[in-house]
């Protein structure tokens, strides 16, 4: 090691040389009575290089000096010295170091360059210094932004090479993040009741001095850390437990959402105390997320928790006693197994059907649709629409041949025009007369119409 700081020595040195040769050639070019009078001398100036710190830095201190041409060459030799004596520093950070002192007496006091090689040596320090203080995330997730404060990690919504399957890329992202043991977990729980305890104070406490605050505020944020921690550690929990409900009406990243949601709610109650695994006590939470969510958004008709649960409780009985009997059971077996009545098991079968599109189409060309199969009980048959067609023009044709009056009686009376049959006392009131005077109008009009000559075209309507 002494044998790398003598050759350190001796580039200096032959730099110095250098060094004054070309301030003397400057001199002699220039034609100046009083050449350059360049005083240099190297001297070892023992220091000791920390670990992991830059370089011992080289200094230059310029004094008057009676010669401006010689500036350039010595600030040239000056900062190539600091370069060797860096050098041969980073070599053996345990041993002492030589920095190397170059005095340069110039015309002009000007010797800036090993200042501002100091200057960069100073800025690499800071950054090598920055680089290893900052942690790394507990959570090993991907992160987006994270300030000087210590914040709350945000997880990127993007992949670095997502593919067109978002499933893959959700599976991708939250594999990166490693699997607690117990004793994590506690700890993990840990903090977060910490943190919940910080806010509560936070919220609840007024006076406090700027010390106390500022220290609750950073338990706060370190059990948001903790709480989303435990969470990405987690998620896989939910995909497992996801897929046993795929198929039933939602889609699948659909049913992990709901999950996580769940699993929320158990980091929240989570109580490290009892001993158990995490994993363990949220399962129950996840799974009620899960199929809450299904009884609320799976069907097209939206049924009732409580019912939901009667029909999915039904359709397991159904299940076994279908395997033990061979055959699907009867309503009174089932209600015997259930313990309700006939009636119900076959109102809960009914409820628990799956709507189908009309749309759904049909054969394997799919040309034609369901709906086309299905009878509209409400539809006119086209032969009854066209023979109430002609019955209403042959009404129309007897009408015509009555007197404007007998006409309207009747009209209004039966209602041929609008389909509201009226009383005899609101028809004397729209012609003024009373209800005695239209119901003698009337009955002498139905005579006419009775008579053979005009009821005879109406009889193949009453077959």
């Amino acid at each position: 090691m002494a044998t790398r700081t003598k050759a350190a020595t001796a580039v200096a040195d032959e730099n110095v040389d250098e060094t004054a040769a070309a301030t003397t050639d400057s001199t002699s070019t220039a034609g100046a009575p009083k050449a350059a009078a360049a005083k240099t001398t190297a001297a070892k100036a023992p220091a000791k290089a920390p670990a992991k710190k830059a370089p011992a830095k080289a200094t230059a201190k310029a004094a008057g000096a009676k010669t401006t041409a010689a500036k350039a060459p010595t600030k040239a030799a000056a900062a190539k010295a600091s370069t060797k004596a860096a050098k041969a520093d980073d070599d053996d950070e345990e041993i002492d170091a030589s920095d190397v002192e170059v005095e340069v007496v110039a015309e002009t006091p000007d010797a800036e360059a090993p200042e501002v090689a100091g200057a960069e040596a100073t800025d690499d320090e800071t950054e090598t210094t920055e680089k290893e203080g900052e942690e790394a995330l507990p959570t090993g997730a991907l992160v987006i932004s994270q300030d000087d404060d210590d914040e709350i990690p945000v997880y990127s919504s993007t992949i670095t090479g997502a593919t067109a399957d978002p499933v893959k890329d959700y599976l991708k992202q939250i594999g990166k993040v490693a699997l607690l043991n117990a004793a994590e977990e506690v700890e993990l729980a840990m903090r977060i009741e910490a943190g919940l305890f910080a806010e509560d104070k936070l919220s609840n406490s007024t006076g406090l001095s700027k010390e106390v605050e500022r220290e609750l505020r950073w338990v706060a944020r370190d059990g948001q850390r903790a709480k989303s921690h435990l969470l990405g550690a987690n998620l896989r929990l939910v995909v497992s437990l996801a897929k046993r409900y795929t198929g039933r009406g939602m889609q699948f990243l659909d049913l992990i959402q709901e999950g996580n949601l769940g699993l929320i709610r158990a980091v929240e109650k989570f109580d490290y105390t009892k001993g158990f695994k995490f994993s363990t006590y949220a399962t129950w939470w996840i799974r009620q997320a899960i199929t809450r969510a299904m009884a609320d958004q799976a069907r097209t008709i939206r049924i009732p928790v409580h019912m939901v649960e009667v029909i999915n409780k039904l359709a397991r009985v159904q299940r076994q006693m279908l395997q033990d009997l061979g055959r699907e059971p009867t309503p009174e077996e089932l209600s015997r197994e259930l313990d309700m009545t006939p009636e119900k098991v076959v109102e809960v079968q009914k409820y628990g059907r799956e709507p189908i599109s009309l749309h759904t189409p049909l054969g394997e060309d799919g040309d034609s649709e369901f709906g086309d199969l299905i009878e509209d009980t409400e539809a006119v048959v086209p032969a009854d629409a066209v023979g109430f067609t002609m019955l209403q023009k042959q009404l129309e044709s007897l009408l015509d041949s009555l007197s404007e009056r007998e006409a309207g009686v009747i009209r209004m009376r039966f209602g041929l025009g609008d389909g509201m049959p009226k009383t005899l006392d609101q028809i004397g009131d729209t012609f003024g007369v009373t209800r005695e005077r239209i119901r003698q109008i009337e009955s002498k009009t139905m005579a006419k119409l009775r008579h053979p000559s005009r009821s005879q075209s109406l009889r193949d309507y009453l077959e």
